[in-house]
């Protein structure tokens, strides 16, 4: 879960296990909204609750439905569409498709704050896991080598799981990926 904002209004990515603790983490800030990267049950298990208790709206990406739905017995209020923008405290996140580790698996680019929020796409140290249901490595080595090595070098990849990196501490690697395999 990450909270992108200032003392008065923020937009959660990936509302995970705890909505009381994302609601204690956000201290009576407006939600402006609730950002899904993609739809395992460990990055949107929270959502539903933390949308009603905040009043904001929940994004999620429609590729991913059936995740949601193995999930969740109420729809997500919007889709989360390629370039999709949010604004909040004078920055915008700007969704970018970034598909393997799940079909809808979406990055959110913060180009201000030179940052990028890749959910489970890309780890320090490569690709995010491709051996779940409805993942594809070819898919997410594409996404990786096409839509996040483009960004600048400087880029904070800010993941869903362990410690950051950056674009340009990755990018040295993609061979190395390729041959792994999944």
């Amino acid at each position: 879960m990450w909270l992108i904002g200032d003392d008065a209004e923020v937009i959660v990515i990936d509302a995970a296990h705890d909505a009381d603790a994302i609601l204690d983490a956000i201290d009576g800030r407006t939600v402006l909204a609730i950002v899904l990267t993609h739809g395992h049950n460990d990055h949107i298990n929270a959502a539903v609750e933390l949308g009603r208790e905040s009043g904001a709206q929940v994004w999620f990406p429609a590729a991913d439905r059936m995740l949601w739905d193995a999930e969740h017995d109420t729809a997500p209020d919007r889709a989360l569409q390629p370039d999709a923008t949010f604004e909040v405290a004078g920055t915008t996140l700007r969704a970018i498709p970034t598909p393997g580790h799940s079909p809808g698996s979406t990055s959110l680019y913060a180009e201000e704050l030179g940052a990028i929020f890749t959910g489970d796409t890309l780890f320090a140290g490569g690709p995010g896991a491709t051996g779940r249901s409805y993942s594809d490595f070819d898919t997410i080595i594409a996404s990786i080598r096409d839509r996040l090595l483009t960004l600048p070098g400087e880029t904070v990849v800010h993941t869903g799981h362990g410690d950051d990196t950056t674009i340009g501490a990755e990018a040295p690697h993609l061979d190395e990926w390729i041959t792994r395999g999944s």
